[in-house]
């Protein structure tokens, strides 16, 4: 696996991980860095008129940042039903299989110099769970030999989800390169405390902060460049 990467986790769904993995690829393809993107698996496809699934989030991040590349192609699990992964797999009689993942990872890698790598819901996403067999979003990610970024909402709750979060990273060995706040509102006092106490508390630094509807990710590219492995 050539290609330097990043993974993006968040401290839960609808946080904003695929918001956010859009605008970062977009940011680095409009700095002329030939920027990849892929997710291990999605649930909540839409279904096509032809029956087949479109995953939405890939077709966003595609879209958003001018990524020609088949939205099918970003994907290695692509499921109907919004349920986690585990979930999502079992009702179809699919196990998530770790060893199709790191191979689709190293194939679509091929193609790009840098990758923006989206897990699914939080840290803690079960993608297969058996009588024989868990795995969780951790094990996908240590698989893939990569550091992450966390996203994290800007508003209310976020020092409590986002220590939750980054103590259960550091428990399982990930190396955590920096948060990134979404829907943050700049001139909100608790937003702009959010920010300092999460990077007080947990001593990673809040790299970006994106408001709703941005449509430009604010970073020096010296500090974009640095979350890539």
């Amino acid at each position: 696996m050539c290609a330097k990467s990043v993974f993006i986790t968040a401290t839960g769904t609808d946080i904003g991980k695929t918001y956010v993995s859009g605008l970062l690829v977009k940011k680095m393809r409009e700095l002329n860095y030939n920027c990849g993107y892929y997710k291990p698996a999605l649930s909540g496809a839409i279904k096509q008129g032809d029956g087949s699934l479109l995953p939405g989030d890939c077709d966003f991040v595609c879209g958003l940042s001018k990524l020609d590349i088949k939205p099918s192609d970003c994907v290695s699990y692509c499921f109907e039903e919004a349920v986690s992964p585990h979930l999502a797999a079992n009702r179809i009689g699919v196990e998530i299989s770790v060893d199709k993942i790191v191979d689709d990872f190293a194939n679509i890698c091929q193609n790009f110099d840098y990758m923006v790598v989206e897990g699914a819901g939080g840290i803690t996403c079960p993608f297969c769970i058996t009588d024989k067999k868990v795995v969780l979003l951790p094990e996908i990610i240590k698989n893939l030999g990569l550091d992450i970024v966390i996203v994290a909402d800007g508003g209310l709750g976020t020092i409590n989800s986002v220590i939750l979060t980054v103590e259960y990273a550091k428990s399982h060995n990930l190396n955590i390169k920096g948060i990134i706040l979404n829907n943050y509102k700049k001139d909100d006092f608790m937003h702009i405390d959010n920010c300092a106490q999460v990077e007080r508390l947990t001593g990673i630094p809040v790299i970006a902060k994106v408001a709703a509807g941005d449509r430009d990710l604010i970073i020096e590219e010296k500090d974009l460049i640095e979350i890539f492995s």
